[in-house]
């Protein structure tokens, strides 16, 4: 799928080859054929504000930032400040630096502080799973009808369709499936790319 697509530019293939030297946990990282459908919505879009919620090493915050015009800016949100300072290096490469803001903490202690009105008309969750309802309500009462949540991970690795599977993770995947299915507030659709990728549309 990547070959049938635009090529990836040379931060991007550093990138991707710097989290995968980590280990096992760059898993964590997006798939590039996922950053390239993100930033491609992005675009037609037309989203000038974003948010995301995980951060890693920057992979998808470079995609997404790609996709904002000139004038736009994501606000990323993290708690490690050893993965994000990878990614701090490759924005600053691939001339996104002054896009993307980065905030370390908690996140949902950061997003209940912002005020209560339209911020963002794009988001990107792929953190801790237990938090993602929180992320999730958060972020929608800051979106106006229109904005869109991307939520990764919503296959969880295949788990969430096997019932013998219980392990709290797929628990946490499944429950947040199920309260996104049942929202009235927004439209959704799930995707089979990467691990599973919802996009929810506020009314």
């Amino acid at each position: 799928m990547v070959e049938h697509g635009d090529p990836l530019d040379d931060v991007q293939r550093r990138l991707i080859e710097e989290t995968a030297a980590l280990g096992r946990i760059s898993m964590m990282q997006i798939a590039p054929e996922q950053g390239a459908f993100m930033q491609m919505l992005t675009r037609v879009s037309g989203a000038r504000r974003a948010v995301e919620v995980g951060t890693f090493t920057g992979y998808s915050a470079l995609c997404i930032a790609r996709g904002l015009p000139a004038d736009g800016r994501l606000l990323c949100l993290d708690t490690s400040e050893e993965w994000t300072a990878i990614a701090r290096r490759y924005w600053r490469e691939a001339g996104l630096d002054e896009r993307i803001e980065l905030r370390l903490g908690p996140a949902a202690e950061t997003l209940r502080a912002l005020p209560e009105e339209p911020l963002f008309e794009l988001a990107f969750i792929d953190a801790d799973k237990s938090g993602y309802p929180v992320y999730y309500e958060e972020i929608l009462k800051r979106m106006d009808s229109g904005g869109l949540i991307l939520c990764d991970n919503v296959l969880w690795f295949g788990s969430v369709a096997d019932p013998g599977n219980q392990e709290q993770s797929t628990r946490d995947i499944r429950a947040f499936n199920d309260l996104v299915a049942s929202d009235p507030r927004v439209e959704r659709v799930m995707l089979a790319i990467g691990d599973g990728l919802t996009i929810a549309r506020k009314r």
